[in-house]
C-alpha cells in the first residue's frame, strides 16, 4: 500500500531548567506557561523523550513508530543503512535566562563504553541574544588536566576559558570534549547527535529552591576534555534563496537558507532533511502540489521519500541532513 508522506512537525517536549526563562513562549510561540522553560525538544528519539507527530494523518504517532513502518522512506536509504531504524539526530531550542553550567560531552568511544550511548557533537545557531550576551567555548590557551583541576578547586575556572560575545546569526560547532556554556540572555537552536550525555563540571555554586546543588561530573570529565584551543565559530555566506554551507561533519550537514520569494529544493532520497525556521514564515509545496505552512520556531522533518520541494516565503532556515 502506497503511503503519502508529507512534511512532519512534532509536539514540543518541554524541559524546565534552573536557568530557563519565557522566550520559548514569547518568541517561538510554544504553548508553555512555565517561567523557567529552558529547552524545547523539537525532534527526538531519546528513550523516554520520543517525539510525537503533531500534524496530518500521522498525528499521534511517534517518530520511532513511523521509522519502523517506513524506514528508508523516512530516514533515507543511506541513513537507514548506516543507523538502522533509529533517528540519529536531536533538535532543540534553548532559552538561557541565566548562565548554563560549564560542561562538555564525551566522544562516541567513551560514551559507548560508559553509557551505551552515542557521543554528542553539536552546533548552535544564535536566534536571539540580549545586549552583552556571551558564551564560553574552550580554553583561552592550551591547558592541562592539572591546571583545569587547580582552577576548578579555586573557583576560578572561567578565568582560563574562552568567553565570546554573541549576536543573532552566530554559529558555533562544538566537537566532543570541548568545554562550553551558553550564557544568559541567549536563545539557541541546537543540532546534535542523539544523546543526552553531559558532563557538568561547574555550576556557578547555585542551588535550587530546596537548597540543593546539581550533580557534577569532575572525575568523568578528566579524560574526556579537549585541552587544546579550539576554533568553534563558523563563518558563512548569506546568498538569498541558496543553501549556504555552514557545518559539514560526519554526523550532519547544516546549510543556511535566507529565503525571500521562491526556491526549489531537490533531494536524492539518501537522507531525510530537517528545516528549522529561525525567523519569518514559509510554505513547503511538494511535487504533488500540496502546501504546508510553517513559521519561526517550527522544526520540519521532510521525509527522504519526498525529493522535490518549492519553498515560498520570507524566512531564515537551517537545512540539516546527513551526507
Amino acid at each position: 500500500m502506497k503511503v503519502d508522506l508529507y512534511p512532519l512537525v512534532f509536539k514540543p517536549i518541554v524541559k524546565d531548567r534552573i536557568w530557563g526563562g519565557t522566550k520559548l513562549h514569547s518568541l517561538l510561540n510554544k504553548n508553555i506557561l512555565s517561567q523557567t522553560a529552558g529547552e524545547s525538544w523539537e525532534l527526538s528519539s531519546v528513550p523516554g523523550d520520543v517525539s510525537v507527530v503533531a500534524n496530518g494523518v500521522f498525528s499521534g504517532s511517534t517518530i520511532n513508530e513511523l521509522i519502523v513502518k517506513y524506514p528508508s522512506e523516512i530516514l533515507g536509504t543511506k541513513v537507514y543503512g548506516q543507523f538502522g531504524a533509529e533517528f540519529p539526530l536531536l533538535f532543540k531550542f534553548l532559552d538561557a535566562k541565566e548562565d548554563l553550567s560549564i560542561q562538555l560531552h564525551p566522544n562516541d568511544e567513551l560514551a559507548k563504553k560508559r553509557h551505551d550511548s552515542f557521543g554528542k557533537t553539536e552546533m548552535w545557531y544564535v536566534m536571539q541574544a540580549d545586549a552583552g550576551a556571551e558564551i564560553i567555548v574552550g580554553f583561552k590557551e592550551k591547558a592541562s588536566a592539572d591546571e583545569y583541576l587547580h582552577h576548578l578547586k579555586n573557583k576560578s575556572l572561567p578565568s582560563i576559558l574562552n568567553i565570546i560575545p554573541v549576536k543573532k546569526g552566530d554559529v558555533f560547532f562544538l566537537e566532543t570534549g570541548t568545554i562550553h556554556a551558553i550564557g544568559a540572555g541567549t536563545l539557541i537552536a541546537e543540532i546534535q547527535q542523539t544523546s543526552d550525555i553531559t558532563y557538568r563540571i561547574y555550576d556557578w555554586d547555585r542551588t535550587d529552591a530546596h537548597g540543593n546543588t546539581r550533580e557534577l561530573h569532575v572525575e568523568q570529565a578528566l579524560d574526556a576534555i579537549t585541552y587544546d584551543v579550539v576554533a568553534s565559530q563558523k563563518k558563512y555566506e548569506t546568498a538569498i534563496n541558496n543553501s549556504n554551507p555552514v557545518v559539514d561533519c560526519s554526523y550532519f550537514t547544516t546549510n543556511i537558507i535566507p529565503l525571500d520569494g521562491k526556491m526549489n529544493l531537490a533531494k536524492n532520497g539518501t537522507s531525510f532533511t530537517v528545516l528549522v525556521c529561525t525567523e519569518g514564515s514559509f510554505t513547503v509545496i511538494t511535487d504533488s502540489g500540496s502546501e504546508f505552512a510553517f513559521a519561526m520556531g517550527d522544526t520540519v522533518l521532510l521525509p527522504a521519500a519526498l525529493t522535490d520541494f518549492e519553498l515560498v516565503g520570507k524566512a531564515t532556515l537551517l537545512e540539516i541532513f546527513i551526507s
